[in-house]
């Protein structure tokens, strides 16, 4: 039984909870812990009889759940330990590996410039994780461990990275899908860099120098196995030569159980000399690729009404034509697909297309005949040339030459246009061409289900482009960099930012959950970490709390023991 005792300590009386037993017929004391002053207590007792709110001092929340499960992942991979095996560390602050970690987790969940990376980082329990605080990760202070990382360095980390996946999880690497895009950049015209050129740009962003990303990535979850970086204005063929180059130095650790590997790719990379790239050396590829239509007459010759039905549930109502044809002087697998639903986009994009042709005939049009008329008596007056180029580049959109037929007359000394749009021709084209996907490979093995499969995994890269484009989320963009190294980190940090998402939607998948990387990050960025200070100022009591979340957020606190591991 318990009771509270008095000690009298230099004229002092302190409170302390005392337990006693008897033992061996003696009262000893078994518990004793301390109370404070009666003044104390007194202030206790009082404190016990106010509203929790009126207790409540202040909290202080910290962005916990994403960027935990990120650091989570880095610490299972040994990522800042891969890195740092490529790079000295300098002599104070955070290692290499560290600092490109923790700019990759501000890629996922926060995308911010280096110059915002300490501040957001002070607000994270990343500083708790890590033990460094936010004065080390000064944008300076970055891009000094940055800058020790070489271009050979890169490539080597990137290697021993998808070695360490590859290790870890079960990834097809059997069938590995290709494509590139390009990221516009606000360099200055003047600043010299190998890398930032004027090239098309794929956002539109015409009057801005790019730069060129190319990304292998694998079928299941779009991880990106193979990266590189070029210059804006490299064709796209020719880039496609370059990383099948590293893809094949690579090959052995892709393939070390001897697997064929399949490699998909779109039109845009098509070319002789990369046929036989691939086919070519002691590891040959497999490919399937798409087809433009004069590169396949034959098979955009073949009637509709000959096609044989692809058959499962992915391909219902679809049908395709297969046979041999020569492509770029190899005789291949062509085959011709014909899919209804993307007929009817593409007849809808066409009607859209005409009825915007046929406005700005009409006021082409009426412009000529108010001239004709009087109306109209101030500019340079038109001529049949003039008026004739004019109708050319309204036409100047696909299928529009095809569709309209115009006759321009001039009468009295006036040009007038006439006009119309031919059913018959636009039926000749919804019949002929739309709709279809001419297709080719070298696996003859591949039923036609499996080559067209296999050729439209390529929306797996094509997602990931999507996401590093997104202005929420892994961003790339904007690049501010001035340097071509600083590009290529900024790029590899990115790459990095995504492969991670990539694995935990597959680790998550293969435990039952099914989700995309945005859904991951915003529901786990939901999760704050929140520390409520109560009672003296000076001495406060605190509690620790998190905030709730959704059934997918509660799921991986549990399963990953989040709150366990890092509290």
């Amino acid at each position: 039984m318990g009771s509270i005792k008095g000690k009298k300590i230099n004229s002092n009386t302190y409170y302390y909870y005392v337990e006693s037993k008897r033992i061996n017929g003696k009262s000893k004391t078994v518990n004793q812990q301390y109370l404070g002053t009666a003044e104390k207590l007194l202030e206790r007792a009082r404190d016990t009889e106010k509203p929790l709110q009126e207790r409540a001092l202040y909290s202080v929340e910290y962005d916990y759940g994403m960027v935990t499960l990120l650091y989570d992942l880095a610490v299972r991979l040994d990522l800042v330990g891969i890195i740092d095996s490529f790079v000295p560390k300098r002599r104070q602050g955070a290692s290499v590996g560290m600092y490109i970690l923790i700019e990759a987790i501000n890629r996922v969940v926060a995308p911010s410039s280096t110059t915002e990376l300490q501040e957001w980082y002070k607000k994270t329990y990343l500083p708790c994780m890590t033990n460094l605080s936010a004065s080390a990760f000064s944008a300076q202070n970055f891009w000094n461990n940055a800058s020790k990382i070489s271009e050979e360095a890169l490539e080597r980390i990137e290697d021993e990275i998808l070695s360490k996946m590859l290790e870890v999880y079960n990834i097809d690497v059997t069938n590995l899908i290709y494509d590139a895009t390009n990221f516009f950049t606000y360099i200055d015209t003047k600043q010299e860099s190998q890398l930032a050129k004027r090239g098309h740009c794929k956002s539109k962003q015409n009057d801005l120098r790019v730069v060129g990303l190319s990304l292998m990535v694998s079928p299941d979850f779009s991880i990106p196995l193979i990266h590189e970086t070029y210059p804006g204005n490299m064709n796209d063929a020719k880039q496609f030569a370059n990383i099948v180059n590293r893809l094949k130095s690579r090959c052995k650790t892709l393939s070390g159980r001897d697997n064929e590997v399949t490699l998909v790719f779109d039109r845009g990379n098509n070319s002789e000399d990369n046929i036989n790239l691939l086919i070519s050396g002691d590891k040959p590829f497999h490919y399937v690729g798409g087809l433009k239509k004069g590169q396949a007459p034959d098979l955009w010759a073949i009637p509709k009404e000959e096609y044989t039905p692809l058959l499962g549930d992915n391909f219902t109502g679809q049908s395709s034509y297969r046979m041999e044809v020569e492509v770029f002087k190899q005789k291949v697998i062509g085959l011709i697909v014909h899919n209804p639903e993307l007929e009817k986009g593409q007849m809808q994009g066409i009607q859209i297309n005409i009825d915007k042709t046929r406005t700005k005939l009409c006021d082409l049009h009426e412009r000529l005949m108010k001239r004709a008329n009087g109306e109209i008596t101030k500019g340079k007056k038109p001529t049949v040339n003039s008026v004739k180029q004019s109708v050319e580049d309204i036409l100047n959109v696909e299928y529009m030459k095809d569709i309209f037929k115009y006759e321009i007359i001039e009468i009295d000394n006036n040009v007038i246009l006439t006009f119309n749009a031919s059913e018959l021709a636009l039926e000749k084209i919804r019949h002929d061409l739309l709709g279809k996907t001419a297709l080719f490979t070298d696996r003859r093995d591949f039923s036609n289900e499996e080559i067209v499969g296999a050729y439209r995994s390529a929306w797996h890269v094509e997602q990931a482009f999507r996401q590093m484009k997104d202005t929420n989320h892994l961003t790339v963009r904007p690049l501010f960099h001035w340097t071509d190294h600083k590009i290529k980190v900024h790029l590899f940090t990115c790459v990095l930012a995504y492969r991670m998402c990539c694995l935990l939607a597959k680790e998550l998948a293969e435990q039952g959950w099914q989700t995309n990387v945005n859904n991951l990050i915003t529901q786990m960025s939901e999760i704050k970490r929140i520390l409520t200070f109560f009672g003296d100022l000076k001495n406060p009591e605190k509690v620790l709390t998190y905030t709730c979340g959704n059934d997918l957020a509660e799921h991986v606190l549990s399963s990953y023991r989040l709150r366990e591991k890092y509290s």
